[in-house]
Formats: structure tokens, sequence, C-alpha cells
């Protein structure tokens, strides 16, 4: 399953996400050392990451999946669900369309 944000600047929708996660804007998301996303909530924290590539004409989100635990579909609805979510609330302005894939895609890491 992949994230993809379609908007004619994905480098820059990509620098105002870090920059409200690093400023503290976006609470509910942490990037780590390789840049990937992962939710900071207790409940959901660290069971995935998003992992960022900016791309021509869209910014595309793909799931890495947790060496722990065996990824779920609960797990991959939630994550896909909430950084879609993230991105309406903040950055509607920024893109064209967002949506996810139904199924996994071939650089998923699940």
């Amino acid at each position: 399953m992949a994230v993809r944000a379609f908007t004619d600047e994905p480098g820059e929708l990509f620098s105002a996400l870090k920059k409200a996660i690093v400023e503290g804007v976006i609470e509910t998301w942490r990037i780590d050392s390789d840049g990937d996303l992962t939710h900071t909530s207790t409940q959901w924290g660290g069971r995935a990451w998003m992992r960022p590539s900016v791309l021509e004409d869209r910014l595309l989100f793909n799931i890495v999946a947790s060496k722990k635990e065996k990824m779920s579909k609960t797990i991959y609805g939630v994550y896909h669900g909430r950084l879609i979510q993230t991105l309406l609330i903040h950055f509607d302005d920024k893109m064209k369309t967002v949506c996810a894939t139904a199924l996994g895609t071939k650089s998923d890491e699940i």
C-alpha cells in the first residue's frame, strides 16, 4: 500500500511536512534518523514506518513493517489513513489529490 500525494511541488510539500513535524505543529508523527515517519501515539508508535520518496509529480510514501511485529490490515489501514488525514488537515492547499493504494506495492517492505 502506498500513499500518493499528487502535487506540482513534491519537494516543497515534503519540506513543509518535515518542518511542521520538527517544529511541533504536527505532534502525531516523528521522523527517524533514516528519514522515515512513524506515528507517535502509545498505541501505534513504532509499529510501522512510512518511507517518503519525492517524485516528479507526487510525494510517495511506502510502508515499512516493524521487525518486531507482523504487518496486519489494521496497522496498514491506520498508518495510511492517519497520514492522509495529516496531509489533508495541514497541506490541502499544496496538493491536488491524495490517495492510498488498496494493496501493497513492490516498493513496500511488508
